[in-house]
């Protein structure tokens, strides 16, 4: 045998020994690059920064400390051990919850993230929620959003496609303003296939290395299919499945150094859930966006202390979740008790009448009147943050927003004057006929300026068959309202 022949057999041996003694997660992982993109590191902060300021005057961002500082707990555990290759020093992860009840999340090019609280009630351990952060986390260390639009762009329209991606944030003028209120829809961007993959490896690799099981990222996904219901969850509707989703998740977590006790039920995520849950129950991101939610200074219910402006009467705004409907309603009893709401505000409404406090309003309603679709006999009453100085301005656009997001519903009278709580304001008819009670249906509208320059409205509700018989106790319910 010759040396060389010899030497080539040596070296052959000892390559098969060194990939044999190399851990299976060195050679088998699945390999993943930064895609191709155009914008600086700084663009995708600008816009992160900017759409995170939109987000945050469009959606209720939950006023809860500790379930903030739980989130964000976890989140960074998260951030720090994204693999070096795709940390960018730069970016600025944070992590805010939002009060809405869809199971959905998203974040933001440079960092900031929103998890909904819906999400959080939903996952079954505190891995299978930071899987959902880890892959939200993973699309903005791969600059999915920003490569995207490189995609898709040409370098001349690459500013504008940008901002249509990001619901405006880079578009200024009246332009920047009209894609700014597309923000709610437009940022939640449908990443391609490629991109959800992505993803779903690193975010899998940033789990394990964390102390997760990757495989509670892969169980999450039939979590939120489960709950989702027959309309589909919102975080899998934008977030499309690259096929074979599960199997490739539990797939690549056998080639990684997964922890033999990994973190699943802790004591933070059983108290923080409980605590999520014990609240009222709060709007989808439908509801709001057909609310036209602005950030305001004060509520009356036991929300997030944030306002609202055009809410639903018997539609799906203001949505009690355990009542029934019933064709036999009773009538207002005679009898009536003091609400207070601190004290800003009280009122006498009919003893037999139940509240529901939700996160910017609360209802008022009889048995058999409530359930998922709102209210079909009572009262709902707000306030909201103005944004002119007109009562009457903000008077009509609150009531244009009624009739969008209540489209069975027409403007009977159009705005007179009217008194309410000794001090001059506005009112208006609407009528229409109920999807619920099949019946003609009877809605007025109030307004008037509070002290802080907050708008407080109160809208009643009753069927045109039954208005003689509540006609008596929404006068009084009007002349009874003590705003402070």
């Amino acid at each position: 045998m010759s040396s060389t022949n010899l030497q080539k057999r040596v070296f052959s041996f000892c390559l098969a020994i060194t990939f044999a003694v190399l851990p299976i997660a060195s050679i088998a992982q699945t390999a993943i690059s930064l895609p191709k993109n155009k914008y600086r590191l700084q663009d995708d902060i600008q816009l992160g920064q900017k759409t995170a300021a939109q987000v945050e005057q469009q959606f209720p961002i939950l006023n809860d400390e500790d379930a903030t500082r739980y989130v964000e707990r976890v989140g960074q555990r998260l951030v720090a051990n994204i693999p070096q290759a795709f940390q960018q020093p730069a970016f600025q992860y944070r992590f805010k919850v939002v009060n809405a009840s869809d199971i959905n999340a998203f974040a933001l090019p440079g960092g900031p993230m929103y998890v909904n609280r819906g999400m959080i009630e939903a996952a079954r351990n505190e891995g299978e929620m930071a899987g959902v952060m880890a892959h939200e986390i993973s699309h903005v260390a791969l600059r999915h959003a920003t490569a995207q639009a490189t995609k898709q762009s040409s370098a001349g329209s690459m500013l504008g496609q940008l901002g249509l991606i990001l619901g405006g944030a880079v578009l200024g003028g009246q332009s920047g303003a009209e894609m700014g209120q597309m923000a709610a829809s437009a940022w939640m961007t449908k990443y391609s296939r490629e991109y959800e993959s992505q993803a779903d490896i690193l975010g899998a690799r940033i789990m394990a290395d964390a102390g997760y099981d990757p495989r509670d990222l892969a169980n999450m996904f039939q979590t939120i299919a489960r709950q989702g219901g027959s309309r589909g969850p919102e975080w899998l509707s934008s977030h499309p499945d690259p096929g074979n989703r599960y199997q490739k998740i539990n797939q690549e977590a056998t080639y990684l150094r997964v922890s033999q006790n990994p973190i699943k039920i802790t004591r933070d995520f059983e108290r923080v859930q409980a605590r999520l849950r014990a609240m009222p129950p709060t709007l989808t991101m439908a509801q709001i966006q057909q609310g036209g939610y602005r950030n305001g200074q004060g509520t009356y219910g036991q929300g997030t202390g944030q306002g609202t402006y055009g809410q639903g009467t018997s539609g799906s705004v203001g949505a009690i979740s355990n009542g029934r409907y019933s064709s036999r309603v009773e009538y207002p009893s005679s009898r009536t008790r003091v609400y207070s709401a601190g004290n800003s505000l009280s009122l006498s409404i009919p003893s037999n009448w139940r509240e529901f406090p939700d996160q910017s309003i609360i209802s008022f309603a009889p048995e058999g009147a409530y359930g998922s679709q709102g209210i079909t006999h009572g009262i709902m009453i707000g306030a909201f943050q103005p944004q002119s100085s007109s009562l009457r301005t903000e008077s009509e656009t609150f009531v244009r927003k009624l009739l969008q997001s209540n489209q069975y519903l027409q403007d009977e009278s159009g705005l007179t004057r009217a008194y309410i709580a000794s001090q001059q304001g506005y009112a208006d008819a609407l009528s229409g006929r109920s999807s619920i009670t099949n019946r003609e249906e009877k809605v007025s509208i109030y307004t008037t300026q509070m002290r802080d320059g907050r708008v407080f409205f109160m809208m009643t509700v009753a069927p045109e068959s039954d208005a003689f018989q509540y006609e008596n106790a929404f006068r009084n319910i009007v002349s009874s309202i003590r705003l402070n």
